[in-house]
């Protein structure tokens, strides 16, 4: 059975319920993904995992069999060199209770996933999360499928399940949502600049032309 889908204003992410799961991009899954250009996920999952620490959600990093699938990308780990992702055999994440355990310590209910391959290891773990009770959210270009079929796939799926897809600028603008809030608006600011492409150029040259004295007649 459909779980029953939040409206309005509480179905919108905000930062304090929020909490982030990033599930195997490693170089394995990256040597057979298919369904994106992997720059262009690499640019996304950074992008999200830059945002998560602006807004002070807690970030999850988990990897599969990592002593031959490799070490998490350095894109997100650097991001949070404290962290040691979490090494599972499973390949269900929410099976493990090594991470489930410490989402459920968190109490926060809106569950961001992205991972790779988004036909297996994002959409086993957002269905069972959602089965549970947690509001879940797949941000669809920070992961990536063996296909783009396989992607597509997974995704159509996942919505069927109540899920909901969802890109790192759309998240980012979630936790944001009033440019007023100034304490995180000043730190979001070089994060869309080195990852929000277009946007990001755009930004910066509006703040070039607002530093850009108007000569005088």
């Amino acid at each position: 059975m459909q779980k029953s889908i939040k409206t309005g204003l509480e179905a919108l992410l905000r930062p304090e319920d929020s909490i982030v799961v990033l599930i195997d991009h490693q170089p394995f899954q990256f040597a057979n993904l298919n369904s994106h250009e992997p720059t262009m996920i690499i640019n996304a999952v950074a992008g999200l995992s830059k945002a998560a620490k602006v807004f002070n959600v807690p970030t999850i990093l988990t990897t599969v069999i990592e002593e031959r699938g490799g070490l998490i990308i350095k894109q997100i780990q650097e991001i949070f060199p404290e962290q040691k992702p979490i090494n599972r055999t499973l390949i269900n994440t929410w099976q493990d209770p090594n991470v489930t355990d410490v989402v459920a310590k968190t109490g926060r209910k809106q569950l961001i996933i992205a991972g790779l391959w988004t036909e297996v290891c994002v959409a086993m773990p957002a269905i069972q999360a959602a089965a549970e009770g947690y509001d879940v959210f797949v941000v669809t270009d920070a992961c990536g499928g063996a296909s783009a079929e396989a992607h597509d796939m997974a995704v159509r799926r996942m919505v069927q399940h109540g899920i909901t897809p969802i890109t790192w600028m759309a998240v980012a603008s979630e936790w944001q949502r009033d440019w007023a809030r100034t304490e995180t608006a000043i730190n979001l600011g070089p994060v869309l600049i080195d990852h929000a492409g277009a946007t990001g150029v755009a930004f910066a040259w509006e703040l070039q032309l607002l530093a850009t004295p108007v000569p005088a007649n």
